[in-house]
């Protein structure tokens, strides 16, 4: 196997699923991306190819709350922060791209926390 065959096979699972999944003014799209210390998301309007609202683990209210960003307590905290600044923007409704990544562990933890502030998807 080489080096970057998993890294590859998100890559290409990604692809595969934005080719189903584009966000529009009305239902941006929740892009989610997760490396090895942290996680990050944001609300992206691909029509106008625009990021709307971002959070990660860097910011630092989360960062402060949750010094270790690549835990599922941390993804979690980081939905509920872009929902927030989501519905402050009067964005309740997106798409959700996991980005090639598995539904589960700390993507999981961070739709279930957007789900929680208020998110609709």
């Amino acid at each position: 196997m080489r080096k970057n065959d998993s890294r590859s096979a998100v890559v290409r699972r990604h692809l595969r699923l934005r080719k189903h999944i584009s966000g529009t003014a009305q239902r941006p799209r929740l892009n989610v991306f997760r490396s090895l210390n942290n996680i990050y998301a944001q609300v992206i309007d691909d029509e106008a190819k625009v990021t709307l609202v971002s959070a990660s683990t860097l910011d630092k209210e989360i960062k402060a709350a949750c010094p270790n960003g690549s835990n599922v307590a941390a993804a979690k905290e980081v939905g509920k922060l872009v929902a927030k600044r989501a519905l402050e923007k009067g964005i309740d409704t997106v798409v959700f791209d996991r980005g090639g990544y598995i539904y589960h562990g700390r993507v999981q933890a961070l739709a279930e926390g957007a789900r929680e502030a208020g998110l609709k998807f």
